[in-house]
């Protein structure tokens, strides 16, 4: 469930695509989206999101050599979900500069208090920013990387219907939960592989 150069545009052919892919990328991340608040918002990674971020990065930086179309496949392919979890950007957004200072120096280990639940199961619990620490004692960073492990029963559980809830047991967001429904629901379950 990794992506491969060969999955890859050359530049040129990229530069043809983006405007198509770019408008199938929106549509798609629509239904990857769970927001727990006005500010705090989790999109949910998959090959596609990923495909089209490296694509991005190879087309702004202009990389088009082995080496480094490489680095950039092992920089990102840690971010697609690999059938036993999920894996999402989480973003802390504040339009003003003054106020997003401010929360995020009340939001630290907000990352490592999120969750989602099957129904009849504990809480699991955020594996948060595995490649690089994003926060530090005084305030946390505006955007994390959140892996959430599942168990072989969980999964069965989610696909037969079991409620499937996403949270954050941090003092700032009241104990915001959200239930996974319709296209999201099944977008999300659909990166869970039942074994």
């Amino acid at each position: 469930m990794t992506l491969q150069r060969a999955d890859l545009w050359s530049l040129e052919e990229y530069s043809e695509k983006r405007f198509d892919f770019r408008k199938e990328i929106i549509e798609h991340k629509k239904n990857r989206q769970v927001s727990l608040n006005q500010h705090i918002r989790l999109l949910f990674e998959d090959e596609k999101t990923i495909r089209y971020q490296i694509q991005e990065m190879l087309r702004i930086e202009k990389v088009f050599t082995v080496d480094g179309i490489n680095d950039e496949l092992n920089a990102y392919n840690p971010l697609i979900p690999n059938g036993s979890n999920l894996k999402a950007t989480l973003m802390i957004e504040y339009a003003d500069i003054d106020e997003r200072r401010v929360a995020l120096e009340k939001l630290t280990g907000v990352e490592k208090q999120i969750w989602i639940q099957v129904d009849g199961y504990d809480k699991v619990f955020a594996i948060a920013d595995e490649d690089l620490e994003r926060e530090n004692e005084t305030k946390t960073s505006s955007v994390h990387f959140c892996r959430f492990e599942f168990s072989t029963e969980m999964i069965a559980q989610a696909h037969n219907g079991a409620e499937v809830t996403i949270g954050c047991d941090h003092q700032m967001l009241n104990q915001a939960s959200v239930a996974l429904t319709g296209d999201t629901r099944a977008s999300l379950l659909s990166d869970l592989v039942v074994s």
